[in-house]
């Protein structure tokens, strides 16, 4: 590796659902500098939520431009740029003028209930791994060009484009002369063929989308063009979608790996190696990520709904605490839950049951539960509903997690670490960098250009600042966890129906 190259820098954009951030890394993956600016969710009927693209792309324009000022370096310094974003968020654009022909469709609009409902379940997920939902980027789609007076002969002419966030920044960027994906991104968008890695053309056929307007896909690190728009000559070298970009950025490179972020709710992603594995305990098959033409590797994902916004609704909703640093101080009052459990199934569970109809609960309440019982059941709240991720997994995988790479707001919280350790029964280890989203996607971009030699040498940049061991008995373990199961089963006979 040359001189030049150890003197320059990595730009990670991670686009996110309430933010944009840029980060600049050098090759010991440091953090240089960070910019970063919020845009609002607009929800302009019950279940919809919007974002605004054109305002994102002037976003990231001006943070790219701030994080480079902020670290003192000139804009020829910064070897690659590399993109993660929030996955399933659909935008649709005119191919001549650039501008969104309706708001971006965001992940959490429901608004294509009905149309998923129609889909064939088994069909769906065996070609994409996926179940029908309204979280994917295909609904979403098709109620635009159902929806938007002419879209649908103007798509079918190639006259309107559609992508995921990584598409419409990589489109933007390289001076609208690319329309691309990545594998990952992709495969959120109950479109691709899994293992193909292709648009499947009896899922666009059902879902009544033309070709004309899907971008090509790529795998996540290669150079896709260069940043005309905004920094001229430097390549944009990777695209990944935020949860595997996170999974990509905490090294977990062997089958067996694994990531859970902890933030609002929770994504545990494991490596399953490069074939894909079907579930059949509630979990999603997924790409984890392509480097060049490598052979892909794929993942399982479970995703839980509420973690951190349990802890929000403590503060908010019940005035317990004032601050959400607070419940740790408050759950290490007591020693134990005092035999009270709080199940978060505020709008329903999510991997491995979904039931869509269950409802939170709290059980076990008695005279003797204190303010502090119920914080320590928050924080077990989320470690519980991670035992029974792992299990789906281990079980669909026919691997034993052996650890788990955490990162996240909630990691901070360093009795949920030990929680989840002692639930889990395996070590947790925390990474000294936090922002591993976008430093995921700085690896893959800066692989691509040969800023880092290989995976080895990412590894070698890993250092960990907190690293927790199980320290609960087998039998109590085994005993809480009875419990917990009884509690989630109050939370689906407790429902609306």
């Amino acid at each position: 590796m040359t001189s030049s190259l150890r003197e320059r820098y990595v730009l990670a954009i991670d686009q996110g659902t309430t933010s944009t951030r840029c980060i600049l890394f050098d090759r010991r993956a440091t953090v240089v500098a960070v910019a970063r600016a919020e845009h609002p969710q607009s929800y302009p009927r019950p279940g919809w939520v919007e974002h605004d693209a054109a305002r994102i792309w002037r976003d990231t324009q001006r943070l790219i431009k701030r994080a480079i000022r902020e670290a003192g370096i000139e804009s020829s310094q910064v070897a690659a740029i590399g993109i993660a974003n929030q996955r399933e968020t659909a935008v649709v654009w005119d191919r001549e003028t650039g501008v969104p022909v309706a708001p971006a469709i965001n992940w959490q609009d429901t608004r294509t209930a009905a149309f998923v409902e129609t889909l064939d379940a088994a069909f769906v997920q065996e070609r994409t791994g996926l179940p029908p939902a309204t979280y994917f980027s295909a609904g979403k789609v098709k109620w635009l060009l159902d929806n938007v007076p002419g879209l649908r002969a103007r798509a079918e002419k190639g006259e309107v484009l559609f992508g995921t966030m990584d598409s419409w920044l990589i489109w933007n960027l390289t001076g609208r002369r690319h329309h691309l994906t990545d594998v990952t991104n992709a495969s959120r968008t109950m479109l691709m063929d899994l293992t193909k890695l292709a648009w499947d053309p009896a899922l666009l056929d059902v879902c009544t989308i033309p070709q004309a307007m899907l971008p090509e896909i790529r795998s996540s690190s290669e150079i896709y063009g260069t940043a005309e728009a905004v920094l001229p000559g430097v390549p944009i070298a990777a695209a990944i979608g935020d949860q595997q970009a996170a999974l990509f950025g905490q090294t977990c490179f062997a089958p067996g790996d694994a990531k859970c972020t902890y933030g609002t709710g929770g994504f545990l992603l494991m490596n399953t190696g490069s074939t894909p594995v079907r579930s059949t305990h509630g979990l999603l098959t997924t790409v984890g990520y392509r480097i060049g033409s490598e052979p892909v590797a794929y993942a399982l994902e479970g995703s839980i709904a509420i973690a951190g916004s349990l802890v929000q609704w403590v503060r908010d909703g019940l005035g317990l605490i004032a601050t959400a640093s607070e419940i740790e101080t408050l759950a290490g009052t007591v020693t134990d839950n005092g035999g009270c459990y709080i199940v978060p199934a505020f709008s329903g569970l999510f991997a491995p049951h979904w039931r869509s109809e269950a409802r939170g609960v709290i059980v076990g309440l008695t005279s003797y539960i204190t303010k502090g019982h119920l914080a320590r059941a928050v924080l077990e709240a989320t470690g519980w509903q991670t035992r029974e991720v792992v299990d789906a997994m281990n079980a669909d995988s026919g691997l034993a997690l052996t650890g788990l790479n955490v990162d996240g707001g909630m990691t901070a919280d360093n009795m949920l670490m030990q929680i989840v350790a002692d639930v889990l029964e395996v070590p947790v280890v925390r990474p000294m960098v936090a922002e591993t989203v976008s430093l995921g996607a700085a690896y893959a971009a800066g692989l691509a250009v040969g800023y880092w030699s290989d995976l080895q040498d990412l590894r070698n940049n890993r250092h960990r600042a907190g690293r927790w061991l199980p320290a609960m008995n087998d039998e109590r373990r085994a005993t809480e966890y009875r419990k917990w199961k009884r509690a989630v089963d109050c939370a689906v006979l407790f429902s609306t129906d």
